[in-house]
């Protein structure tokens, strides 16, 4: 098996032409531009305006999604009885930041909260036992599970039985079954009506906020926290697209402009300049930094971060951050390491399908990242297990056109739990089921592989004539952005044009060329 190398180009299909001419003289825009923004469904001057220019009222109806009501009701009687209320997070960026923002904002409603985050060596991911139990041993009565819970059928049962009480707010795929919880809010649950499916779980919470303010009528007072959702959607590779646009744009630009103390410590630490944040630097900077405390240790530790009111101490919260990071990329690279070392035997015996791998001895903190770098060099579906308290437990992460939740449903008969997204999930195995796992999940996989999914794609938006590239066409393109998901930074293809002298390297990370005719390359901005 060798890494993959080759790449199939796609062409953008071309719109219509009266709608382009009518779409670029209404927005005095190329018609190369328009052609981009129609095929990403921008295709009237309406729908332009809101992509250029996103704002807080852009948002859906909270109450829409289904429990809402329900949801509002329980917090708001907890807040007036006294009751204590605990925000149950995740350990990963998402989880972090959703129990920082419930945390924050219902402390500033006079609720009596705190946070709890599940150890991911000891309790693993979701709502657990010990959670829940020490949610009863502390008094709380209501317990609010922000970016988890959705499948956690038995621990929502044991927290009733308990008398405490459970809201969720998820946005990972629903079982058939759902927990017994006072209140899910979760887009993707049956029979939801919320007009946008895409959310993270952050993004979910926020609803909840938004739900709750504009019951107590200061729905303008909770934008702020529009910065944690931009940070916990980035970092979760949800699609850029509708709400999330909305929330990654607005977030970004209260970071750049006047970021709260925990985050402005943590773009420091990573020698990131404030006032130009993106959301490539989200995923490559920060997010890496936030998720390392809960890879390796406890990621209460992140949350202490973002909440934070104080510089000085957000300073020394983000020294723990800036050195776990440094920490797990040295154990990351040793079982990718490990692991490259074990392919080429893997698919002499297994076939060239999915990689399902395990090694007892791996680091469970970092098997997710390692399956993303086993994906990206290998270009296809990945599985790395562990073995964690006498079960093989690991992460899964696949390629584009390639639903390893799915995979994974079909064969869920071989394993002791599983659930996530379209592209990443989790998943448990008993250690004498993992080669019965393997070769169903492999077979699951073969049946959607086709030659073109495991060629990598480069997505070309649009044919351009250099002639075009004025400085208001470069303006234009850079308010395209945000750039994620289904909203990615354009790729141009030219046409009869060849590079001319020699290519110079300007800074450190800029190409300098010329351009002339008789070839094609393709450009990204």
């Amino acid at each position: 098996m060798t890494t993959k190398k080759e790449y199939r180009w796609t062409i953008a299909p071309s719109p219509p032409e009266d709608l382009v001419k009518k779409l670029s003289e209404e927005l005095t825009l190329s018609t190369s531009l328009v052609s981009i923004l129609i095929n990403r469904g921008v295709d009237s001057f309406d729908k332009a305006k809101t992509y250029f220019r996103p704002s807080i009222d852009h948002l859906h109806d909270p109450f829409l999604m289904d429990g809402m009501y329900i949801a509002v009701e329980r917090l708001l009687r907890a807040r007036d009885k006294k009751e204590k209320i605990l925000v149950y997070g995740d350990y990963d960026v998402d989880g972090t930041n959703g129990a920082s923002m419930l945390y924050l904002y219902f402390k500033e409603i006079g609720c009596e909260a705190a946070y709890y985050i599940p150890d991911r060596l000891t309790e693993g991911y979701g709502i657990s036992q010990p959670g829940v139990e020490y949610a009863k041993k502390e008094g709380y009565t209501l317990l609010v599970a922000i970016d988890c819970g959705i499948t956690a059928l038995a621990q929502v049962e044991y927290a009733r039985q308990l008398g405490v009480d459970v809201v969720i707010c998820d946005h990972h795929e629903p079982a058939e079954e759902l927990p017994n919880a006072v209140a899910i809010l979760d887009p993707l649950k049956p029979n939801c009506r919320y007009p946008f499916k895409s959310l993270c779980g952050t993004g979910v919470g926020y609803k909840f906020v938004q739900a709750i303010a504009r019951t107590l009528n200061h729905e303008h007072l909770v934008e702020k926290y529009v910065d944690f959702v931009a940070l916990a959607s980035t970092a979760d590779i949800v699609p850029l697209v509708d709400e999330n646009r909305v929330f990654v744009r607005l977030g970004l630009e209260r970071i750049n402009a006047s970021p709260r103390p925990g985050i402005r410590a943590l773009l420091e630490s990573a020698g990131l300049k404030i006032g130009h944040m993106t959301t490539g630097q989200v995923v490559f900077a920060m997010a890496p930094r936030i998720n390392a405390v809960g890879r390796l240790g406890d990621a209460k530790r992140a949350v202490e971060l973002l909440i934070s009111d104080d510089y000085e101490s957000s300073i020394q919260f983000a020294r723990v951050l800036e050195q776990e990071n440094l920490n797990r990329r040295k154990i990351d690279e040793g079982v990718f390491e490990e692991a490259q070392n074990l392919v080429e035997e893997y698919f002499a015996k297994h076939g060239d399908g999915a990689i399902v791998m395990h090694q007892e001895q791996w680091h469970p903190g970092v098997v997710g990242i390692v399956a993303s770098r086993m994906v990206e060099k290998y270009y296809r579906p990945a599985i790395m297990l562990t073995t964690v308290e006498g079960v093989a437990k690991g992460s899964a992460r696949s390629i584009s056109g390639v639903n390893i939740h799915q995979a994974l449903k079909s064969v869920e008969d071989k394993l002791l739990q599983f659930g996530g997204h379209k592209y990443a999930a989790g998943v448990s195995v008993d250690l004498d089921r993992i080669d019965e796992f393997r070769d169903a999940f492999n077979a699951a996989i073969r049946e959607v592989l086709t030659e073109d999914l495991l060629t990598p794609e480069i997505h070309i938006d649009t044919e351009i004539d250099l002639a075009e590239l004025t400085p208001k066409y470069l303006r234009v393109l850079k308010q395209f952005a945000p750039f994620g998901p289904q909203n990615m930074r354009p790729t141009f293809l030219a046409k009869q044009v060849q590079v001319i002298g020699l290519p110079r390297i300007v800074g450190k990370d800029h190409l300098r060329f010329a351009l002339d005719s008789d070839c094609e390359v393709c450009w990204r901005r």
